[in-house]
């Protein structure tokens, strides 16, 4: 099974998972990636198998390494995601580096508690007894990181993969190719580095990494290649948390604060140059504030980044040619540019756009558009917004501006997201104990605080028993008696 793309919904063969190793034309790549990933495996499941992974002292030995790692190099970090995707110094650090450091404290925190056997109520037929689930590590999980925010989505699942107590084999994407040798140079010195072993490599190693067998496989990406994922996993029939994408809606109420609306979704939009899973992809807004809402849009975007966001410091640029080239090809024949659209393919700009009201049928309205083109559609009321949205594969994300809570209920209790944020945008991801994930075709399983700690933990069911007293009312031979005492009791 070959995997050709890593978290780019153009499915372009350009976007593949991990980066081709060194001196290619003298190494036989198939060869090579077999044996790094054979390798990889075997280490890391020599690790797991001392047992030292399991003792808390060892985790939160681990945890600790991985808060100094962000520390201790956040100045070559935030290099690393400029020379990668343009990604300004602050917006860098606050999204990549400080945002993973707050989560990995929070895990370190409280990783121990979370660790403790969960008592569990016990029906009177199992009585008397004590029922515990006690969570134990899976084994060796397998992290796979897309190249948009390529140290959050590396470390934040590979935190709580260790706070769990597994080892694990890590591949960042090559598409983010300075940070993915930041990280591989870095891991070692701060971690374990039999129980972590970070895998750089390109499609022979991507594909002979989703050969093996492991004991959970965690990956952030596009929706197609999560199929691929899920279907390789299945071989083996091992479990998966897959983070995909696809089109976060936002639904922009009559009653919405317009000035808050507009300045909020142009941030959340134009962050990363668009290029932020959840970040929303298209408006539906009442027809009595949509023109208000798009003006609204444009100046705060002005505000943001100047009359030209290209000269602006604080934009970003798309990740490479090819994706940019895909975007370009959306905007053709896409409804009414309202302002942007400015291509520079030498810096890989495109600037802050939005398109009015353009047909659904457009590739646009059809794809996830992962960059800084925000499509605005009109409906006539919430009912319709909700009908639009209930038609299409569930989101990762649903934004809702309004501030009638009757609205903003009636639109969380009639859709179906991964998560929803109310009145803002991203920021829903951010507090620990909410836990981050997908439905449908935008993913599945859940992480963040101890979401992400059970989704690497085995939640095992434990039932003790005496042995006395042994009441033989559960044995045959069974009588009129015994019967009308099991229908009571259980």
């Amino acid at each position: 099974m070959t995997v050709t793309n890593d978290g780019n919904p153009s499915g372009s063969s350009e976007s593949r998972l991990g980066r081709t190793p060194p001196n290619t034309d003298t190494v036989d790549l198939t060869t090579s990636a077999a044996e790094l990933v054979t390798e990889a495996r075997d280490r890391t499941r020599a690790a797991f198998a001392s047992g030292r992974t399991r003792d808390l002292e060892w985790r939160a030995t681990q945890l600790d390494g991985l808060i100094r790692l962000l520390d201790h190099n956040d100045d070559r970090l935030t290099a690393a995601l400029a020379a990668d995707v343009g990604k300004p110094c602050t917006e860098g650090w606050a999204t990549d580096v400080g945002a993973t450091a707050g989560e990995i404290r929070h895990i370190r925190k409280h990783f121990a508690k979370w660790a403790k056997p969960r008592r569990a109520s016990l029906p009177i037929a199992a009585l008397p007894g004590k029922g515990r689930v006690v969570p134990e590590p899976l084994g060796v999980a397998l992290i796979i990181a897309p190249w948009n925010y390529p140290i959050q989505l590396l470390l934040n699942p590979l935190a709580a993969a260790l706070a769990a107590g597994n080892a694990a084999v890590c591949k960042p994407s090559e598409l983010a190719p300075a940070t993915s040798a930041l990280l591989a140079e870095l891991l070692p010195r701060y971690l374990d580095d039999e129980a972590v072993v970070v895998v750089e490599g390109d499609v022979p190693v991507a594909t002979a990494l989703l050969e093996q067998q492991w004991d959970h496989i965690f990956f952030t990406g596009s929706t197609d290649v999560g199929r691929i994922v899920m279907q390789a996993a299945a071989n083996h029939l091992t479990p998966v948390t897959l983070e995909l994408g696809g089109k976060s809606p936002v639904i922009v109420d009559a009653s919405a604060d317009i000035e808050v609306a507009a300045r909020r979704l142009a941030w959340g939009k134009f962050m990363n140059a668009g290029q932020t899973c959840i970040a929303p992809d298209y408006v539906l807004a009442h027809p009595s504030v949509r023109d208000e809402l798009v003006t609204g849009i444009e100046q705060a975007e002005r505000e943001f980044y100047g009359p030209d966001a290209r000269t602006s410091p604080d934009y970003a640029r798309i990740v490479s040619e090819r994706h940019l080239g895909r975007l370009v090809g959306l905007l053709d024949g896409a409804g009414t540019v309202a302002f942007g659209g400015q291509v520079d393919e030498a810096d890989r700009y495109l600037s802050p756009t939005v398109i009015v009201d353009p047909d659904t049928d457009d590739p646009v309205m059809q794809q996830e558009v992962f960059g800084p083109i925000l499509p605005v559609l009109t409906v006539d009321g919430v009912d319709e917004g909700i009908a639009f949205i209930n038609d299409r594969a569930k989101p990762l994300a649903l934004y809702v501006f309004a501030d009638d809570d009757e609205v903003t209920d009636h639109i969380i209790g009639a859709t179906s997201s991964g998560g929803v944020c109310v009145n803002h945008v991203i920021l829903h991801i951010s507090p620990p104990e909410l836990p981050f994930g997908g439905v449908g075709d935008s993913g599945m399983g859940r992480y963040h605080g101890r979401s992400g700690f059970d989704t690497f933990s085995n939640l095992k069911s434990v039932l003790r028993k005496k042995t006395r007293p042994d009441v033989k009312l559960l044995y045959p031979p069974y009588t009129a008696l015994k019967d009308r005492i099991f229908r009571k009791a259980l």
